[in-house]
């Protein structure tokens, strides 16, 4: 059985909760619940009758503790994350790992010195939908990709900022391109693979934050497709849906829903049998208690651990994501396309004379 201890008893962390807590996870169990504010950790505590700490070397010192789930502000990660690697916890951390990437290093340097794993949790890889649409991308049936598209259409009005000090602040959370539209943004980066460049602009249209509640972004592809980022939590009244849409010179897939976790469109130029059975079977997640994605995270996590597999969603997947997004914000401030890695254009090495 592996034990899970719970670093924040924030809004995400009933999700986890819920599913370790409540036995939704073969193999896996909730032992321990931590949290600043004690009446937050003794809430969660006394719901899944597990102990309550209310610092971090407390819940670490729980020799019965095996995985920490770091569920704190994005810009606690790194410092939650190390501290438990360096206390010989395997690491479950929220997206996105960090806001800077010299702490996604440092988290990846502490986690493999420690000799203990680091996921990264990115749910919607797991989405049944995505799973399928996956299979057709690496079973060629796509063809060559051409454009790929994500759209995050949700509402987050003042209130929702309000509950935290740290939300919408550069320091510990960021905006809507790295809370809220980080999943799809890994999304579009798992389908068309690296980027080579990109050109974003932002604003802050509806809320009193400090970063941006609206954004959009070209990218440009190394395999020579573009992309399109479009992400807002300023729609209103409610949310309208999370998507992508991956179109190819031999098919075009479009996953929507509130979640990427429904398919829409499902075309190929060379349609098979079982395209009937997709549409019919697996075109939406199936029912669950509390988020099919997080359950099947989970389930992910326990069978690496047990099995000592790789991770979908490692350290270094993490950090990809990361540097995207990084890229993205560089564009914001500075207005000018920016350049993912550096391509040597003068250099000798390994040039033929």
């Amino acid at each position: 059985m592996i034990r899970f201890g719970l670093l924040g008893c924030g809004r995400i962390a009933k999700r986890h909760a819920d599913l370790l807590g409540g036995g939704h996870i073969q193999g896996a169990t909730l032992a321990a619940v931590c949290d600043v504010s004690p009446e937050r950790a003794n809430e969660f505590a006394a719901r899944y009758h597990v102990p309550a700490c209310y610092d971090i070397p407390d819940l670490l010192a729980q020799a019965d503790v095996d995985v920490i789930s770091v569920l704190t502000p994005s810009g606690l990660h790194p410092l939650h994350a190390i501290a438990a690697a360096r206390a010989g916890k395997h690491v479950v951390v929220e997206k996105p790992m960090a806001l800077r990437l010299q702490d996604a290093d440092d988290m990846i340097r502490a986690c493999d010195e420690a000799g203990v794993k680091l996921f990264v949790v990115k749910q919607n890889r797991f989405n049944v939908p995505v799973v399928k649409a996956r299979e057709a991308l690496e079973a060629g049936r796509f063809g060559r990709l051409v454009l790929g598209t994500v759209r995050v259409r949700w509402c987050r009005d003042q209130a929702y900022y309000d509950q935290d000090a740290w939300r919408g602040t550069w320091a510990y959370d960021g905006g809507v391109l790295t809370n809220q539209a980080s999943h799809h943004i890994d999304m579009l980066e798992w389908f068309f693979g690296d980027v080579v460049s990109v050109h974003a602009r932002a604003t802050t249209a509806l809320v009193k934050v400090e970063t941006e509640d609206t954004a959009v972004a070209t990218l440009k592809f190394r395999n020579g497709a573009l992309g399109i980022i479009e992400a807002t939590t300023a729609v209103r009244p409610k949310d309208l849906e999370g998507s992508l849409s991956i179109l190819g010179e031999k098919g075009a897939v479009e996953i929507a829903g509130f979640a990427v976790n429904q398919i829409r469109h499902w075309n190929f130029v060379d349609p098979l049998p079982s395209d009937k059975l997709v549409i019919e079977k697996f075109s939406v997640n199936p029912p669950n208690v509390y988020g099919f994605g997080h359950q099947a995270y989970y389930q992910h996590v326990v069978d690496c651990l047990l099995h000592e597999s790789a991770a979908l969603v490692d350290g270094l997947q993490g950090r990809k994501s990361l540097e995207l997004i990084s890229a993205l914000y560089e564009s914001i401030e500075t207005g000018q396309e920016v350049a993912l890695r550096f391509e040597p254009r003068r250099s000798k090495l390994g040039v033929l004379p």
